[in-house]
């Protein structure tokens, strides 16, 4: 069963309970004000009777009534009889006789002290009866039954009680299909959710959003939190797709970085395995002499792609460490010594181009909260590609200071980039030059220096134009004069 039938059920069954509840206290209201005035009548014409009426122990009483009251009487429709217990005569009032009618007369023996109010039908003739015993020493003498026609009043609560139930029933028609109508309404932003869940559930397309145009009530908060929810989710996917897909590149570029190292050590020892074996040296021609040049040319490859693997290795290592979520140690450092000792350090790399070192005089007094084995790492990670691409000028490393960070600025004169790569030379395994695989690297240094950077909650700004050079600016948190000297 559907929310909206249950909803309508609900509301129908509670106005249903409703209306029963109000109809029958309507009809009980009326029904009693409409039978207690008849029966106020009825009690005091009894006693203005029996008042008027002479009686003894020995005769009893008999019903007389002066022209007055018999005429009262017919006016206000009664129908008096008394019984007399004593003599066993029973008295009507005219009308009585004229309709020749007569009430039965009560067992002594069964009769109440008080008076009794009891309905009796004659004749399909309807009447509500008031019997008054009339004691004399303790002793029955005669009953008064004074009887009123109630014909109109029936009818009047028979008609009240059909147009309740006629108005009950319309009412609970017209209700059910009108809060039928307005549950299918209020539950259709609901069936707008479902539909939108379903079209993400059997398909791709998480940009699918709800359109309502109502009041911000518990709906319209509810999709808004829907459609919100849809955004994060697309947002979620859309990261995990590019994730998955940088994975995916990251797999195959790593693979094809191993695979060359791998396949030279594997040609070099296949190759000494060849000549060094019996008869093989002599099949080449070789002397010893040749043999021993030839064999550690060989080993000097191998040697030279296996420092290769294991920098590619150890780079991986870094970035696994990064996705890990690998924190740093970290501790205050005065960055000018550590700037230092990096310059210094620097000159000896190989290079073909002049190592210049600028003004420095900023990051004096200046100290950062970090590590320094990964900050040198990070710095000689641009100085050495600023080396790599740069083939005649110079690169110059100085900094700047702004408010209360420190800028370390490495400019080289080397071959630049296009500005529309800038933005994906932190990539893992992408190179800005057209010659990958000619020259020497891995390119997992940049992303590994960005990792560096962001764990030390700080930035990389980025300037470089095709052919004539580009200028890195490492961007650090910094103190200034806070350590002692």
């Amino acid at each position: 069963m559907s929310i909206r039938i249950r909803l309508t059920a609900w509301y129908t069954g509670i106005l249903a309970v409703t209306l029963i509840l109000f109809s029958a206290s309507i009809y009980g209201f009326v029904r009693y004000n409409t039978y207690q005035e008849v029966k106020n009548r009825l009690e005091d014409q009894a006693n203005r009777i029996i008042s008027s009426q002479g009686f003894s122990i020995t005769q009893g009483l008999d019903l007389t009534l002066n022209p007055k009251q018999a005429e009262r009487l017919e006016y206000v429709q009664l129908y008096a009889q008394i019984h007399n217990y004593v003599n066993g005569f029973t008295r009507y009032s005219q009308n009585m006789l004229d309709q020749q009618m007569e009430f039965p007369i009560p067992d002594p023996q069964t009769i109440p002290e008080q008076i009794v109010f009891q309905n009796v039908t004659l004749e399909d003739n309807s009447f509500l009866m008031c019997q008054v015993p009339v004691y004399l020493n303790n002793n029955l003498i005669a009953i008064l039954q004074l009887a009123a026609y109630t014909g109109a009043e029936d009818r009047l609560m028979e008609r009240m009680k059909s147009v309740l139930i006629f108005g009950f029933f319309i009412t609970i028609v017209i209700a059910s299909t009108l809060g039928l109508f307005l549950a299918r309404k209020s539950m259709t932003p609901i069936e707008k959710v479902i539909q939108a869940a379903n079209g993400i559930q059997t398909g791709n397309d998480l940009s699918v959003r709800i359109d309502y145009d109502g009041p911000n009530d518990e709906i319209g908060q509810l999709i808004g939190t829907v459609n919100g929810m849809l955004s994060r989710t697309e947002g979620f996917y859309n990261e995990l797709d590019d994730a998955y897909k940088a994975q995916r590149r990251f797999v195959s570029d790593a693979s094809h970085e191993l695979r060359t190292p791998l396949t030279t050590i594997r040609g070099n020892v296949d190759l000494l395995k060849k000549i060094w074996s019996d008869g093989d040296a002599g099949h080449l021609h070789l002397d010893e002499d040749s043999l021993k040049k030839f064999s550690i040319e060989a080993v000097d490859d191998i040697a030279g792609e296996s420092q290769r693997m294991s920098r590619l290795v150890n780079d991986l290592l870094s970035l696994a460490r990064a996705d890990a979520g690998h924190t740093l140690s970290k501790e205050p450092l005065a960055l000018s010594t550590l700037i230092e000792e990096v310059v210094r350090r620097a000159q000896f790399l190989p290079r073909q181009v002049d190592w210049v070192q600028g003004d420095l005089d900023a990051v004096q007094d200046a100290s950062v909260l970090g590590s320094k084995d990964y900050l040198q790492q990070m710095l000689f990670i641009f100085i050495e590609n600023a080396f790599k691409y740069t083939s005649e000028g110079s690169v110059m490393m100085d900094a700047v200071r702004s408010g209360d960070q420190v800028g370390i600025r490495i400019v080289d004169t080397g071959i630049g980039m296009d500005r529309s790569e800038v933005p994906l030379i932190f990539e893992r395994f992408y190179r800005a030059d057209p010659s990958r695989g000619v020259t020497q690297g891995t390119g997992l240094g940049l992303s590994i220096a960005q990792w560096i950077i962001d764990e030390h909650d700080g930035s990389v700004e980025v300037m470089t134009k095709l052919g004539v050079g580009t200028t890195f600016i490492i961007w650090l948190p910094a103190t200034f004069n806070a350590l002692p000297e």
